[in-house]
């Protein structure tokens, strides 16, 4: 600043400017242009002093950024194919009924579980049972008239020796015995036919499973099998259950492949394993195995047909419900695993950061298999010795030094779900769908 303020008035001095005031003046020297020359040497010393703060705080570089890696877990994994599902009943019966008339009572609880024999319906069986009494009194008319030609072919045939009946009454008497037997006969096929439908006027389950709603209520008429049998309720089976499911053409010929090399078994020949997770669920929740592959592929979508069968002891899965199932891809193999966390993506390629040793950090192409317990598997691009990024990858730069911290070693002592060890007289499971 000045020496002059904004008012015109001198400002004040420091102790030095006063004491070499006084030194020029006792010399007889002039102090004007010491004066004018002052404040800019004052300005000069601060400029000087700033530069050198500022040169001294841009040595001072910043550490390099803390990141969090990890080597790769090594452990055998098999391959699963997941495909999308659906549940059928293995048992599906449409309750109809068998014979006409009104319906006097239902004998079951909507949505019920129901065990074949049990009661469902009963429709009015007064007149099947008047039907019933009419045949039984036929067939006792075709059974006396049954008695009474046997008699007279007996009589006739004593007679004939003595000659005192010709051949031809008897053969008379034998052919009406005949018709009064095939009368009999015919009378007892009436009854029985009565006595069926007596029978199936109280209709029941024929299967184990649960039921559905009535669909007729008591006081309805209806139809019997002669004239558009009425739909009564129908009923499934749940335990077990089938889970359908549609391989595509490119599975099948990899599954094939490995099948032919003697890598993993046909689905056609061996019950191989299936996982099945329902809908909102992350992890499979059920296991069956497979039970039928179709003989060909379907021309408009490409895929095989298959089948699953499993157990429903909590009867919690229904026919008609959607399961991400899962088989074996392939026989077990010994893979590195790291967090999906860690892989990135640069444009079409899958990348993972990698600390050297000299701590300066590399992009690794690396080549993706499936998710295995929560690990990504990696079948190409890493090494087990390799420090991978798991923690701190917006930190990372290629080429930049970093402050590397090792994490914790994740508890990776129980195996995946699909590393089951196969029985020693078995091959690794897997389908030839």
């Amino acid at each position: 600043m000045s020496s002059i303020d904004r008012t015109g008035r001198a400002a004040p001095m420091a102790g030095v400017e006063r004491h070499l005031l006084r030194r020029h003046a006792s010399r007889g020297l002039s102090l004007r242009p010491w004066l004018a020359l002052a404040p800019i040497g004052l300005l000069a010393a601060l400029a000087l002093g700033g530069c050198d703060n500022k040169s001294a705080q841009s040595q001072a570089a910043p550490p390099p950024p803390p990141v969090t890696v990890a080597q790769p877990v090594k452990r055998t994994v098999t391959d699963w194919d997941e495909f999308t599902g659906r549940f059928e009943a293995i048992e599906e019966v449409q309750v109809r009924a068998r014979v006409g008339g009104f319906v006097n009572s239902v004998e079951f609880k909507d949505g019920a579980i129901v065990h074949a024999g049990d009661l469902l319906y009963i429709i009015d069986p007064r007149p099947f049972e008047a039907v019933v009494l009419q045949a039984e009194g036929q067939l006792a008319d075709a059974r006396a008239k049954g008695e009474l030609a046997k008699r007279d072919l007996e009589r006739g045939l004593n007679l004939v020796q003595t000659s005192a009946v010709s051949e031809q009454v008897v053969d008379q008497r034998r052919q009406a015995l005949q018709a009064a037997r095939a009368a009999e006969t015919q009378a007892e096929g009436t009854l029985k036919a009565a006595q069926l439908n007596v029978e199936f006027t109280h209709v029941l389950a024929p299967i184990t499973g649960r039921v559905s709603r009535h669909l007729v209520t008591p006081g309805n008429l209806v139809q019997g099998s002669e004239g558009g049998a009425t739909l009564l309720t129908s009923i499934v089976s749940l335990d077990p259950i089938y889970i359908y499911f549609d391989v595509d053409e490119a599975t099948y010929q990899r599954n094939s492949k490995l099948w032919f090399e003697g890598r993993r078994p046909s689905s056609r020949d061996t019950a191989n394993p299936v996982q099945i997770a329902l809908t909102g669920e992350t992890k499979p929740s059920h296991e069956g195995k497979m039970d039928f592959l179709d003989n060909r592929l379907d021309v408009s979508t490409a895929t095989l047909r298959s089948r699953a069968v499993v157990p429903n002891k909590d009867l919690s899965v229904l026919p008609g419900q959607f399961g991400r199932v899962r088989i074996i891809g392939s026989s077990p193999y010994e893979a590195l695993l790291i967090p999906d966390s860690a892989v990135a993506t640069d444009q079409s390629r899958k990348i993972v950061f990698v600390v050297k040793d000299d701590n300066t950090v590399e992009a690794r192409a690396v080549t993706l298999g499936p998710l295995d317990d929560g690990l990504r598997v990696v079948r190409e691009g890493l090494k087990a010795e390799d420090h991978v990024i798991v923690d701190g990858l917006q930190r990372a730069r290629v080429g930049a030094k970093v402050t590397p911290k090792m994490a914790q070693a994740p508890a990776d002592s129980k195996p995946a779900a699909g590393d089951k060890p196969a029985a020693a007289d078995k091959p690794a499971a897997g389908a030839k769908p």
